[in-house]
């Protein structure tokens, strides 16, 4: 669930997947990912209930994708496993689904591994490769995916660890140059905007745990414009839990993301 500098496994220093995990109730952190934890909620509360609604977000996004006729899925950040992951929505709804994971925590990989295994008919992948080496994420990804045909690009609460907005930019569309019309584009962003004060000192909490410090919140209009190159399917982008929610009551949950799903022309 991040974008940095690949290094090796370190327990001591707090990871974006395994504090992610500790938000949602998971076993699958150290020490100081629950520090790192327990400083940002005392910072902003609602973060635990915020990431089971990006959760919930990838959840309704892929099945969102997977019925409107899309097989193929290129998850990036993909976090440690848990309720209704990728693989398992997508081919839920279609089993010849096809879905590259890719995170640099070798902690998520080693899980991903043994936990996101695919249906027969379907494939799954795992590469161990950081978002701002886009190139070579696409050049591994074309062992499972194929690039003639449409792709979902699953960017979901990654791009907020790219702090320069230029480079985020053009990671994003470096990746979408690389699909073919009629593929898409889901992305979830911690919001500068949405409880600033409180997102803003959750953020300075997370980055003093974190070795890159590298964590930034960005207001919707800045997020929106990352669909350049795409046509936002409706309701654009709007909080994750208003995005084509099974409730009103999802829809009232608490969130600091600002989600959205575009299709290439």
């Amino acid at each position: 669930m991040t974008a940095g500098g690949r290094r090796g496994f370190d327990a001591r220093v707090a990871h974006p997947a395994r504090v992610y995990d500790y938000w949602l109730g998971g076993k699958d952190n150290f020490e100081a990912d629950r520090i790192a934890g327990e400083a940002t909620i005392a910072a902003y509360p609602a973060i635990r209930a915020s990431a089971r609604a990006n959760r919930a977000f990838l959840a309704r996004s892929v099945r969102y994708l997977a019925e409107a006729g899309v097989r193929q899925f290129l998850d990036i950040g993909t976090g440690l496993p848990t309720a209704n992951n990728t693989h398992e929505v997508a081919q839920s709804v279609a089993p010849d689904s096809r879905i590259v994971y890719v995170d640099n925590d070798p902690l998520v990989l080693s899980h991903a591994r043994a936990l996101l295994t695919s249906s027969p008919e379907g494939a799954t992948a795992y590469l161990d490769a950081d978002l701002r080496d886009t190139d070579r994420i696409l050049k591994l990804a074309a062992g499972t995916l194929d690039f003639t045909q449409p792709v979902a690009i699953m960017l979901l609460a990654i791009l907020h660890y790219i702090p320069d907005l230029d480079e985020a930019q053009r990671i994003v569309a470096r990746l979408v140059d690389a699909v073919p019309s009629g593929s898409y584009l889901a992305i979830s962003h911690a919001a500068s905007d949405i409880s600033p004060e409180q997102m803003a000192e959750m953020i300075r909490r997370m980055n003093e745990h974190l070795a890159e410090g590298n964590h930034v919140g960005r207001t919707r209009d800045v997020v929106a414009r990352f669909f350049a190159d795409v046509d936002l399917v409706e309701p654009g982008v709007v909080k994750v839990t208003e995005w084509r929610p099974r409730s009103e009551l999802e829809a009232e949950g608490p969130t600091s993301l600002w989600g959205g799903v575009g299709r290439k022309p």
